[in-house]
């Protein structure tokens, strides 16, 4: 009895010991990015003019994982990983097909993996630079996690991602600017959050000044998000009093059209992650929000992956555009994937600078 009762303490012990070196790892892994200048690649010969006409298309991919039959075990569904590399391979392919198929002038592009566990250790750029030929481009890295080891069964593993930026126009300079995240747990989850300033030059000798931008999702109250965007809106009017021209896109994780279920109807269960963005963020500001919203025939630009899509789940729209008083919105829609690649649908604003 008394060596069986040693063993099992022996065995007790050893998982103590097991669990606390992985947290301790965990915590010692940790770090943050931080700000500073990102290169930029590739070659672009278009001039930015007045008054022309311009398209610029955002979209988060989702890691090239959210087939319209995944579900992510963050957001209530079962996997952790892709489904497989084959799976993964064939639906990048077909989403740097579809964005080289819209043609757009500029191009923000979110959550590309380049050398994450649940992605197969793909670097996800180059399926999108094989694809997006000639622009100029700069990728902005904002998550390197270490190890995940949950779930336990296919464990989420280490992530590295970022958002790619893309211009028809050459790209003068760009930077990472790091956003403030929650200092709880939480952090160990949501992703470090920054935006990318990407700077344009114009054919009035000024500069269109691009933003991309995923804002946090896994907090605790949404309050972190807010904060964020103050940073975000009060860079774009720092800007436009320099005379620049500001177009900021991408994923808000925010429910933009304040309450989506008056255009796409209630979902079969609450969520409340998605709160819609506090009044007076855009007070004083000389800034527009361009909520891609067709009400004759309105589209969602996101589904929660806590399951495969189906009827009744719940969408909303949180990606869209920040624009300042010098740019004209022309339209703004969602382009309607059917979410067939991606958790997102990706959105469209044609504008022109004034």
């Amino acid at each position: 009895m008394k060596k069986a009762l040693k063993i099992i303490l022996f065995v007790l012990l050893a998982l103590l010991i097991i669990v606390a070196g992985y947290f301790a790892y965990v915590f010692i892994s940790y770090h943050r990015i931080g700000s500073g200048p990102l290169k930029t690649e590739g070659s672009a010969s278009q001039t930015l003019n007045k008054d022309a006409e311009y398209k610029i298309v955002s979209y988060n991919i989702g890691f090239g994982a959210y087939e319209k039959d995944y579900g992510f075990f963050m957001d209530g569904g079962k996997e952790s990983w892709a489904w497989s590399k084959e799976r993964l391979d064939a639906n990048l392919k077909k989403i740097a097909a579809l964005l080289a198929d819209q043609n757009a002038d500029l191009c923000n592009v979110q959550e590309v993996d380049i050398g994450s566990t649940r992605s197969y250790k793909f670097d996800e750029r180059d399926y999108l630079t094989e694809k997006l030929t000639g622009y100029c481009f700069s990728f902005a890295q904002n998550y390197d996690s270490p190890f995940l080891f949950y779930p336990i069964f296919q464990p989420h593993g280490a992530s590295r991602s970022g958002m790619m930026t893309f211009s028809k126009f050459g790209i003068q300079s760009a930077e990472r600017v790091e956003l403030p995240i929650e200092s709880g747990l939480t952090k160990f989850l949501d992703l470090d959050r920054c935006y990318s300033k990407n700077r344009i030059k114009t054919a009035d000798g000024k500069e269109l000044v691009l933003y991309n931008f995923h804002l946090s999702a896994y907090t605790s109250d949404g309050k972190i998000a807010n904060e964020q965007l103050v940073i975000l809106t009060d860079d774009m009017e720092k800007e436009y009093a320099a005379g620049n021209y500001c177009i900021a896109g991408g994923d808000f994780n925010k429910d933009i059209l304040g309450d989506s279920s008056v255009y796409f109807g209630k979902a079969d269960k609450e969520y409340t992650w998605a709160q819609p963005i506090p009044e007076g963020i855009f007070d004083g500001k000389h800034l527009t929000l361009a909520a891609p919203l067709d009400k004759d025939a309105p589209v969602p630009s996101c589904r929660n992956a806590d399951s495969e899509y189906h009827e009744g789940q719940f969408v909303l729209t949180i990606d869209g555009f920040i624009i300042s008083d010098n740019v004209e919105a022309i339209s703004s829609r969602v382009i309607d994937t059917g979410f067939e690649y991606s958790d997102h649908n990706p959105v469209e604003l044609i504008f022109k600078i004034k």
